[in-house]
């Protein structure tokens, strides 16, 4: 570990090998650091941060501070960064409550300046928030997400794997896999088609991610009676499979089409 002069570390805090700390941080007693990562000056890490292999925290970052919920008892929490995380200045992340007892950040995230992530978020590999968005409690971001820049999220809201979230949304509804979200209030946009040609979807998995959505949000069908016709008419694919599942599990309902 290479330690700058000027820096508060608890003698029982975990360092792994290779990690810098600069000056005017402070890493409280129960924390985890993995090898390679650098910790920026005038970084605060409180008790229970679980911080990967080979991130990257910049200046004014605040990891694992209580949440921001007034039910909250002192209780034994943590939050958890993957390996790769680039949390850039001036990010919040607080840990989590007795609801999921963590707060979670994927691998190969990054987290650009003045993001908030509040207590119980559950956040998947390779997402990308850009400044200012603004995740409340209990918030679920799968795989490859990316929100452009001042977002709101609501709490318990659900964002699923692929998905585009254009800037200054406000986001209370959940956003099924694979689509673009734009507009006020929020609404579909198009299926992330070139996010998933990026990641590697074959031009066939695409066009039937986008057939499939078309009976949700552009045939003038409700979400059930489109899923009825989804699961007869559609063909049998993994894509189609997660589609349904989402909406299946989505209590809080998704968001609208263009023509509702």
């Amino acid at each position: 570990m290479e330690k700058y002069p000027q820096t508060n570390i608890h003698p029982e805090a975990k360092i792994g090998k290779d990690v810098i700390i600069e000056s005017f941080t402070t890493i409280h007693k129960d924390v985890e650091i993995g090898d390679g990562t650098w910790i920026g000056p005038n970084v605060t890490i409180f008790n229970g941060a679980r911080i990967g292999k080979d991130c990257k925290v910049f200046p004014g970052a605040v990891i694992s501070a209580i949440p921001q919920d007034l039910k909250f008892d002192d209780e034994v929490t943590t939050t958890v960064i993957g390996d790769n995380c680039i949390i850039r200045e001036c990010v919040t992340i607080n840990r989590g409550t007795t609801d999921r007892d963590k707060t979670i950040i994927g691998k190969n995230c990054l987290l650009m300046a003045y993001v908030h992530v509040a207590h119980d978020c559950i956040i998947g590999d390779n997402c990308i928030l850009a400044n200012c968005v603004n995740l409340a409690g209990h918030v679920i971001l799968g795989d490859f997400v990316i929100i452009e820049g001042v977002v709101g999220v609501q709490q318990f809201v659900e964002i699923g794997d692929h998905t585009f979230i254009a800037a200054g949304s406000n986001v209370r509804k959940n956003v099924p896999p694979y689509i673009k979200a734009a507009r006020t209030p929020l609404t579909f946009a198009g299926v992330n088609s070139v996010g998933l040609r990026r990641r590697g979807f074959s031009t066939e998995a695409v066009i039937q991610i986008e057939d499939i959505y078309r009976y949700i949000y552009t045939r003038g069908l409700n979400v059930s009676n489109a899923v009825k016709v989804i699961e007869q008419e559609a063909p049998k694919s993994k894509e189609k499979d997660i589609i349904l599942k989402f909406i299946e599990d989505s209590t809080k309902g998704i968001i609208r089409g263009p023509l509702n």
